[in-house]
């Protein structure tokens, strides 16, 4: 995480909705709101040039989709991969799993309290992802499936540890640290130690991805 204010690039194509953002991100005493984007093309440009700590990214922008710019400026393909918060409806899940596989750090829906998204900015700016537990077990597991399953054996997985894997499958679950630590009666520090094996061994950047690799290689279902 940056030592000076989280800077914080807000890309929403409706301007009562991006003025919302500006205005109460802009009022956090620890982050600085350096600029906007109204369309897709410009999201591109804007995060070129300005480098943020955080996007802010809505899925449904015009002349190029939010999820087409996550994959360009936080995917595989990325030279330096942006940290991107994507903010959506319950209308447009399916897109919410396409624009985690893209790369987005997490999401938030857009009826949410904005003081949560001011959270939500410094979880995702922490390196963190933010995956509300609820939220993921309905979106993540109801569209996962819609993905043709990987082959496990011989895969990536064969890397993890039988305990290594029992937390990967609560992480997939939307469990959280201190609820996995319940689950599987551990520590909350040991818990971390594992997802941070986890996400080492399988070159995966956070709890996002590894939710998404999870249900790709059918180590967990939408059926559970």
């Amino acid at each position: 995480m940056t030592d000076g204010p989280i800077r914080v690039l807000i890309c929403e194509d409706q301007q009562l909705i991006r003025a919302g953002y500006v205005a109460v991100l802009g009022a956090q005493p620890d982050m600085e709101v350096v600029g906007q984007a109204e369309n897709g093309r410009d999201a591109l440009t804007e995060i070129g040039r300005l480098r943020p700590d955080v996007v802010v990214m809505d899925i449904q922008l015009p002349l190029l989709d939010g999820i087409e710019v996550t994959r360009r400026v936080a995917g595989p393909q990325a030279v330096k991969p942006a940290k991107v918060l994507v903010v959506t409806t319950f209308n447009v899940g399916q897109y919410v799993y396409d624009a985690l596989r893209a790369g987005a750090s997490g999401f938030l829906l857009k009826d949410a309290p904005l003081d949560e998204l001011a959270d939500g900015v410094r979880t995702v700016a922490r390196g963190e992802s933010l995956l509300s537990p609820a939220v993921t077990r309905t979106l993540i597991g109801r569209y996962a499936d819609r993905v043709q399953p990987v082959t496990p054996t011989g895969g990536p997985l064969d890397r993890l540890a039988p305990r290594e894997l029992e937390v990967l499958k609560l992480i997939a679950g939307g469990l959280s640290n201190a609820e996995i630590a319940a689950e599987l009666v551990l520590g909350v520090e040991t818990v971390k130690t594992y997802v941070s094996r986890i996400l080492t061994k399988l070159d995966l950047r956070d709890r996002v991805q590894a939710v998404v690799l999870a249900y790709r290689t059918g180590l967990v279902s939408a059926a559970g």
